[in-house]
């Protein structure tokens, strides 16, 4: 997509300019992890058209190979997303336009699945098959996809309340997980969608016993995250920061997280790779986190302030 800003403290009803940035879950965990070291490609459909060109321009800006099934412009658009910040008391404001996006057409058969034949891991999130019933099978047989050649499946779940109602989006997620190797889930979403009780630990255990995920990620917010991988739990609590902008915050932490198992680290090192990097991100505006190894690096030994 592509998000419009007016500038801080204005409204979106009275702005005379707005901001234009790329953003979007997946395409912001291919940039973060591309930032981070990981080769990242992002395959996607768009409209042959200047806003199209537009988002590739950014992806491949940060270093993200693309691989798009560009369409005719007349017949498709580019979804868009209106954020206007707000502090206390009246808060920050998404405006979602995305309906007859490109995206929302899209067949397996047009994107270039070869990618899986040299990919290590394959991510999406739960955003996906929420647009349209055409996005839902694609999403399922691109897992499926990635799972006969061998890659490493990792799903966020990242459910949005303004595109699917929770009983909708449980049914769908759940016939997804099969396909699925790693599970990222903020600890409110399994409550609330998967209707999962108990503390963070108890979640990831009932989670992995019920569709035998090799690794579930809970997110508790301010309380940090935890990992179950193979029986044994790593927990991760959160870096501080001053928070600038908090939208992609969520996708910094999967990009920081994948980064790091690329490279060789394990869980625990995953995870706090994970903390600082949407740590970092909630320092920069817009989706992306435009963080770099060093940055991500310092948090991690504790360090900040002025790098001289």
């Amino acid at each position: 997509m592509l998000r419009l800003s007016p500038p801080r403290g204005d409204r979106l009803e009275t702005a005379r300019e707005l901001d234009v940035q790329a953003g979007g879950a997946e395409s912001n965990v291919a940039v973060g992890a591309a930032r981070l070291g990981a080769d990242a490609a992002w395959i996607s459909k768009l409209p042959d058209s200047p806003l199209g060109r537009r988002v590739v321009s950014e992806l491949r800006s940060h270093g993200v190979r693309t691989g798009v099934a560009w369409t005719d412009p007349a017949e498709s658009r580019v979804g868009t997303y209106y954020l206007e910040h707000g502090g206390k008391p009246r808060g920050t404001d998404v405006i979602y336009d995305r309906a007859d996006s490109a995206i929302t057409t899209v067949e397996p058969s047009e994107l270039p699945t070869e990618v899986f034949e040299s990919a290590a891991y394959f991510h999406t999130t739960g955003i996906t098959p929420a647009l349209a019933p055409a996005t839902r099978e694609a999403t399922t047989t691109l897992l499926r996809a990635a799972g006969d050649a061998g890659v490493t499946r990792t799903f966020d779940l990242n459910y949005r309340s303004k595109l699917w109602e929770p009983a909708t989006a449980r049914a769908a997620y759940e016939a997804l997980f099969e396909h699925v190797d790693t599970l990222f889930v903020p600890r409110r979403d399994a409550r609330e969608v998967l209707d999962r009780e108990g503390d963070a630990v108890e979640i990831a255990h009932g989670l992995t016993a019920e569709h035998g995920f090799d690794c579930v990620v809970v997110t508790r917010g301010t309380e940090g995250a935890v990992a179950l991988r193979d029986g044994s739990v790593a927990e991760q609590g959160v870096f501080d920061a001053d928070t600038h902008d908090a939208i992609g915050t969520g996708d910094a932490f999967v990009a920081g997280f994948l980064a790091k198992r690329l490279a060789g680290g394990d869980t625990a090192d995953a995870l706090e790779w994970a903390a600082a990097t949407a740590a970092l991100k909630r320092t920069v505006d817009g989706d992306l986190a435009v963080v770099t190894p060093a940055e991500v690096e310092r948090v991690v030994a504790g360090g900040g302030g002025i790098d001289r």
